[in-house]
C-alpha cells in the first residue's frame, strides 16, 4: 500500500524534529508501505528549500516515490476541491494529494488530518 507523506511531515524531518524522523524511520520499516509523496508536495519541499538544504533535501526526497499529476488527477482534484474548499478550506495541493491516495488506495499521512475530510480518503495523523 501506498504511504503518502504530506509536506508538513517532510519539512518537520528536514527541521531536525525528532517525532518526525522517528516517525518516517517507523513508517519506512513497515513492509506494508511504500513510501510516496505527491507532486505538489514535493514542489513545496523543493520551492521553498535554501541553498544550503538542497543536499539534504534532496537525499531526503530520494527515500519517496512521487505521484505524478496529470489530466485526470486534476480533474478529479477539482471535484474535491470545489466540493469540499467552500466549507473546509481544502486547498488545491490537499484536493490532488486527496485525489492520487483515494485513486490508489493508499493512506495520507498528515499532521493537518483536518486538510483532508473527505470520507472516501483514508488519513492517519503522522504522530
Amino acid at each position: 500500500m501506498r504511504a503518502f507523506v504530506d509536506s508538513d511531515v517532510i519539512i518537520w524531518h528536514l527541521r531536525g524534529e525528532k517525532k518526525a524522523q522517528k516517525f518516517l524511520k517507523s513508517l519506512r520499516e513497515m513492509k506494508e508501505y511504500e513510501l510516496w509523496t505527491g507532486a505538489m508536495q514535493r514542489a513545496e519541499v523543493i520551492f521553498f528549500m535554501r541553498d544550503d538544504e538542497e543536499e539534504g533535501t534532496l537525499q531526503l526526497l530520494s527515500l519517496f516515490q512521487t505521484e505524478p499529476v496529470d489530466q485526470s488527477l486534476v480533474d478529479e482534484a477539482g471535484v474535491l476541491f470545489r466540493k469540499w474548499n467552500p466549507s473546509h478550506g481544502v486547498d488545491v495541493n490537499d484536493a490532488i494529494l486527496a485525489a492520487s491516495a483515494r485513486r490508489t488506495g493508499g493512506v495520507i499521512y498528515s499532521l493537518n488530518k483536518k486538510h483532508y475530510p473527505m470520507p472516501d480518503v483514508i488519513i492517519k495523523q503522522a504522530w
